[in-house]
């Protein structure tokens, strides 16, 4: 369309200071008499174009003309473009085009300064399960796939899906499950075979619980009082909020920290090995004895 056209072409103005009409008749593969046509338009409607002859001659428009009209601050021009870089580094929407014309429109140089990789170290599926969740979720598509529950069963699940979430270093899909008929929690690692059904649904039917207030992580909870030695610094700042954590002197570290009372936590718990001691409470405490000496017996 010729008002697209007529728009793109500031914007390769504005971010090429200089072009002929030739570049920009091979760009939109059009005619050089239709691209001066346009340079007609845009100068009766009032924008600053202006050609010059010879040698590095072209079109040009008026220096800044565009921000020079604009009430955006620098600093409000600064936190646009890093908002829309945080979102196209999630690559939840497309927003190359956007932040091209914006880093023109603020003569803003582009600065690479963020990505996000949302798989596993080793892994090359987790991107494509989380595509395919988020174009079902968009395109508000039920979805089908198997899952693998903290006991190691596995069974289908028919969904609507309505929300990813990113939590304790792992992500979740909230969805309205069709099999208990209510809202749950699903942990995107163990989903599999994930397939997008033809059946549509309007997302306004569903309305998307509080994350912690959902039926998974309603469970009760275990309130925690660990220790770990020195050495044990890197997992405990990365795994454990600051809040949570106090220094000791001698550069262990006493935590505290909440989780709800599900089997994973015991394992958890079991994987740092002889580096932590758990304070309280007693009863975690026994559980862990039962679960190592059942390791023990295992390999004895």
């Amino acid at each position: 369309m010729q008002i697209n056209r007529l728009f793109e072409i500031i914007y390769l103005l504005m971010a090429k200071k200089t072009i002929t009409s030739i570049e920009l008749a091979n760009h939109f593969e059009v005619s050089k008499r239709t691209i001066l046509r346009d340079i007609e338009i845009l100068s009766g409607a009032g924008i600053p174009i202006y050609t010059t002859q010879g040698r590095g001659g072209g079109i040009s428009l008026l220096d800044r003309y565009v921000l020079n009209k604009t009430v955006i601050t620098e600093t409000e021009q600064k936190q646009i473009l890093v908002a829309l870089q945080g979102m196209s580094a999630t690559q939840y929407i497309d927003t190359d085009g956007i932040l091209g014309r914006l880093q023109s429109l603020f003569a803003a140089p582009e600065k690479d300064w963020i990505e996000v990789d949302f798989s596993r170290w080793g892994s090359s599926t987790d991107k494509v399960k989380f595509e395919t969740l988020k174009d079902a979720i968009l395109n508000e598509q039920a979805v089908l796939f198997n899952y693998y529950g903290i006991h190691g069963e596995t069974n289908d699940r028919k969904i609507i899906p309505l929300k990813l979430v990113f939590k304790t270093m792992s992500w979740y899909l909230q969805a309205f499950c069709t099999v208990k008929n209510e809202y749950r929690i699903f942990k995107i690692s163990r989903m599999r075979d994930i397939k997008i059904l033809s059946e549509a649904f309007d997302s306004k039917a569903y309305q998307v619980p509080d994350f912690q207030a959902m039926e998974h992580f309603s469970q009760e909870q275990l309130n925690l009082k660990l220790f770990f030695e020195p050495r044990m610094a890197f997992r405990v700042y990365d795994e454990f909020s600051e809040d949570c954590i106090y220094k000791n002197n001698d550069g262990s570290f006493i935590v505290k920290i909440s989780f709800p009372d599900d089997a994973w936590v015991y394992d958890y718990l079991l994987s740092f090995g002889t580096a932590m001691d758990i304070l309280e409470p007693e009863s975690v405490r026994m559980e862990i004895v039962r679960k190592a000496e059942n390791i023990k017996n295992k390999y004895l």
